[in-house]
């Protein structure tokens, strides 16, 4: 199940609440924005971009602080492309939903010889839970707030879950809570105060597993390319080297589809490495 799907599900579907909890702004005149960029276009399921009066709020949300490239660059990277194509205020906020002691979700900039990028970190897990607990789409983030009593937290979301007065909102939120609490809690703990069956009849969990799908059919192409490719290449020029393989296992499927057509015109492995110098490396979700 995604949880960057989800958090990204409530983020476009509530954004005057993020905006509220993130900005103190009580503005209603909000748009979502595509999660696609200029130049090389990057998109994430994990990123979110609200348009608020001359304001973007970028949300990213992080299971892992791990990722290719570093997430602070990914953040320098993301800002100025967003300056770049809506020349406005920018406040980025990087939220990661599951503890971790790594030393990555405590930095809150990039830095490189004459270069300083500051953005604004929220580690879920120190966050008090009353003003989460106060907003249903909120609620699932709640789950993950902190507390010396984590079940005694995940009933308190249950019960403000049961009194949404929405019937589709209702499953909806809980479907999220669900999904989110799989982070901390045991799925027997989840299933005794959430009805499986509400879940599963949800908007939200369907469009989940629905993306789910697509993802792994995204991967399974990716893998299928790539035999093809190396198989190709040991056809041409012998044994490719480790690293360079390990270049074309991590190129998306356009680019391993350009790949397949520029291999005809190399003459030897050397032009392959050329070929993978030169090429952007893919953003990492």
């Amino acid at each position: 199940m995604s949880y960057d799907n989800t958090c990204k599900y409530l983020a476009e579907n509530y954004p005057a609440d993020f905006a509220r909890w993130l900005l103190s702004s009580d503005t209603s005149d909000i748009e979502v924005l595509k999660t696609e960029l200029n130049l090389e276009p990057i998109r994430a399921d994990s990123v979110t971009f609200l348009q608020i009066s001359n304001q973007i709020l970028h949300l990213e949300f992080q299971t892992s602080p791990k990722s290719t490239p570093p997430l602070d660059f990914r953040m320098l990277d993301y800002y100025t492309r967003l300056k770049r194509q809506y020349w406005c205020d920018i406040e980025q906020v990087l939220i990661f939903l599951q503890a971790t002691s790594s030393e990555i979700v405590f930095n809150t900039q990039y830095v490189d010889r004459k270069t300083r990028h500051e953005y604004r970190v929220i580690r879920l897990w120190e966050e008090d839970p009353t003003p989460l607990l106060a907003n249903p789409a909120l609620l699932p983030l709640a789950t993950l707030a902190r507390t010396d009593s984590p079940q005694d937290l995940l009933e308190q979301v249950a019960a403000a879950v049961d009194m949404i007065e929405e019937r589709d909102e209702r499953q909806n939120i809980s479907a999220c809570v669900q999904v989110l609490a799989g982070l901390r809690f045991e799925k027997d703990l989840i299933t005794q105060l959430f009805r499986e069956e509400v879940m599963q009849e949800s908007v939200i969990y369907q469009d989940i597993l629905q993306k789910g799908l697509q993802q792994g059919e995204q991967r399974g192409l990716q893998k299928g390319e790539v035999a093809v490719i190396l198989r190709l290449l040991t056809r041409r020029f012998g044994a490719i080297e480790p690293e360079v393989q390990q270049q074309i296992h991590s190129l998306s499927i356009t680019q391993l589809e350009e790949l397949a057509e520029a291999l005809l015109d190399f003459s030897s492995q050397s032009d392959l490495v050329n070929y993978l110098a030169n090429i952007s490396p893919p953003q990492a979700n």
